[in-house]
């Protein structure tokens, strides 16, 4: 199956799983905007969080099945890089990268306390979230496409190496904060990883495959992959062990809308929740 026509059956699934949920419960639907920061953890930052964080912004869709439940749809966009320079992991390697991150997920989320938009009792909860999604990077240096140069060989069939797709499966997860500014509108503090399962967001995993003493500094393609010239084929250029991951941190402002309801199914947040 062409990977394609995989990401177009999971966004498929999810839009039937909101929809169906929504068609169960038919409760209040809140639509709204995020603000905030995206980052990387990978090879070349392998644990500092928010290290060269970049801005980020988005949409979110969250379908409220009870004042404990929500499913949430969301489509962020923002930017991650790593930097040896910066991160001072391996100064040796001077290696970096950047790259656009699209995002679109599907969680669940569970409050802590009940939580109702406009409500004067049930105004404020924390919460958590796990779903599933995938997203689209293209990972850059000084403006060249990293993944069409083959940094590790892929060009040249090194190793039997081919070159990865900049569309991959996530696992989202986080927690946040809930808080009802009035009747209608709502706004959460949140901060979610993103498991992935590739090792190349940042065009970093495996070995060198070139003599860093027979580098052409004039060839973009030998350069970026050894900006040192100091390694040997099959010298460690990153940790194939482990896989990368990116974050967002932010706030979202979001408008409450109820939907119709259906026969079995009592309403939430009226009556003495306000």
């Amino acid at each position: 199956m062409r990977l394609g026509n995989y990401m177009n059956r999971i966004i498929l699934i999810i839009i039937l799983v909101v929809a169906g949920m929504g068609i169960q419960a038919q409760k209040t639907m809140e639509v709204g905007v995020f603000g905030g920061g995206s980052y990387y953890i990978g090879d070349l930052n392998p644990g500092r969080h928010f290290l060269m964080t970049k801005p980020a912004y988005g949409l979110v869709a969250r379908l409220n099945l009870d004042s404990r439940w929500a499913i949430k749809l969301s489509g962020y966009r923002g930017e991650i890089a790593g930097d040896d320079n910066v991160s001072n992991i391996m100064t040796n390697r001077d290696l970096k990268f950047e790259s656009k991150i699209t995002d679109i997920s599907a969680v669940v989320e569970l409050n802590f306390l009940n939580y109702i938009t406009g409500s004067t009792r049930n105004f404020v909860a924390p919460y958590i979230f796990v779903g599933f999604g995938f997203f689209m990077f293209e990972p850059v240096a000084d403006g060249v496409s990293l993944r069409d140069l083959g940094t590790e060989g892929q060009n040249a069939g090194f190793a039997d190496r081919s070159r990865y797709t900049t569309m991959q499966m996530a696992i989202p997860f986080g927690f946040g904060f809930k808080y009802s500014l009035n009747k209608k509108l709502g706004i959460a503090l949140e901060w979610g990883l993103r498991k992935t399962f590739t090792d190349y967001i940042d065009d970093v995993s495996t070995t060198y495959y070139l003599n860093g003493e027979s580098i052409d500094p004039s060839n973009v393609a030998e350069i970026m992959s050894d900006p040192t010239m100091n390694h040997k084929p099959y010298e460690a250029r990153g940790n194939v062990s482990t896989k990368d991951w990116y974050a967002f941190f932010g706030a979202t402002i979001t408008y409450k809308f109820k939907l119709g309801r259906v026969r079995g199914c009592s309403d939430f947040g009226t009556r003495k929740d306000y």
